[in-house]
C-alpha cells in the first residue's frame, strides 16, 4: 500500500473486483483540471491510510467502466469492498473529505 496504482480498463478485475479488502479508485483525465487538484489528495490519502488500496483509471481509456459504474463527470471516486461498490463522490474534495469517505 502507500502509492498510487495506475491500471488499464482490462486490470480492473484484477485490482478492484477480486481484491479483498478496501480500494479507492480515482477516475480522472490527464486534461481535467479538477483531477489535477486531487491527485495529491489521492496521492496523501494512499500514504496515509495503510488500509486501502487505491488505483487510478484515464477515464478517456476506459469507457466500458464509465458506463459500467455509471461515471458521469470526473473526478470521480468510487469505493469498493472485497469487490463491492459500497460509495461514490464526485469533484474534487480535501484530504480530510477523501479520508472519511474511505475510513466509513
Amino acid at each position: 500500500m502507500g502509492t498510487v496504482l495506475e491500471i488499464s480498463q482490462e486490470q480492473f478485475n484484477e485490482h478492484a473486483i477480486d481484491y479483498q479488502g478496501k480500494v479507492l479508485v480515482d477516475f480522472y483525465a490527464p486534461w481535467c483540471g479538477p483531477c489535477k487538484m486531487i491527485a495529491p489528495v489521492v496521492e496523501q490519502v494512499a500514504a496515509e491510510q495503510q488500509g486501502v488500496k487505491v488505483i487510478k483509471v484515464n477515464a478517456d481509456e476506459a469507457p466500458e467502466l464509465m458506463i459500467q459504474y455509471g461515471v458521469r463527470g470526473i473526478p470521480t471516486l468510487l469505493l469498493f469492498d472485497n469487490g463491492e461498490l459500497v460509495d461514490r463522490k464526485v469533484g474534487a474534495a480535501s484530504v480530510s473529505q477523501v479520508t472519511e469517505f474511505v475510513t466509513q
